[in-house]
């Protein structure tokens, strides 16, 4: 599936404009890493699971990514992408692990993005653009800035990519800044 039908089905289950725009984020994010860590080749695989990774939140926030799986499966995506989807939610909705490369970008950034983006909304400019890492490091340690984005899982998704959380964090909000939308 290419990434306009893609966008297409995410809009047929998701209305509000945040998760329009999470979807968006966390897609270009993940073409950004995708074409940096060598995956060129793969690329439009990652944009995809990254746009459609939260494709049953909105509708079924109680069973998130157990719904996907259904929802995707009925759509007649490949286990593979079905998996990749699904992994996002390691340890807190569902008991599929991050395994390929593209799967633990996926469950690091999901949770940066939305703190990053938070972040943003804070600054005049209202953009990742003029943002430093730093920045986002001081929001992170504020535990009740954007408290739904779990700390631990940022954390976690580091760990899992071989990381250090400065390196992440700085990786993630170059990616943004490719892909921000105005």
């Amino acid at each position: 599936m290419n990434k306009t039908d893609a966008l297409e089905l995410l809009k047929e289950y998701n209305k509000e404009e945040f998760h329009i725009i999470h979807g968006l984020t966390v897609a270009g994010c993940m073409k950004y890493f995708a074409e940096k860590l060598g995956y060129e080749e793969d690329s439009d695989f990652w944009e995809v699971v990254g746009l459609l990774h939260d494709i049953d939140f909105e509708l079924y926030p109680e069973e998130h990514c157990i719904k996907a799986q259904e929802i995707l499966k009925e759509k007649g995506f490949e286990s593979d992408f079905i998996h990749a989807v699904a992994s996002h939610g390691y340890g807190l909705c569902c008991d599929i692990k991050p395994e390929h490369q593209m799967e633990k970008v996926l469950f690091a950034v999901d949770e940066l993005t939305g703190l990053i983006g938070a972040a943003a909304l804070m600054r005049p400019s209202k953009s990742v653009q003029d943002m430093e890492p730093k920045s986002v490091k001081k929001k992170f340690k504020d535990k009740k800035f954007a408290a739904g984005c779990s700390r631990d899982v940022i954390e976690q998704g580091a760990g899992m990519l071989g990381w250090d959380l400065d390196q992440l964090i700085a990786e993630t909000l170059e990616a943004m800044k490719t892909c921000e939308l105005q």
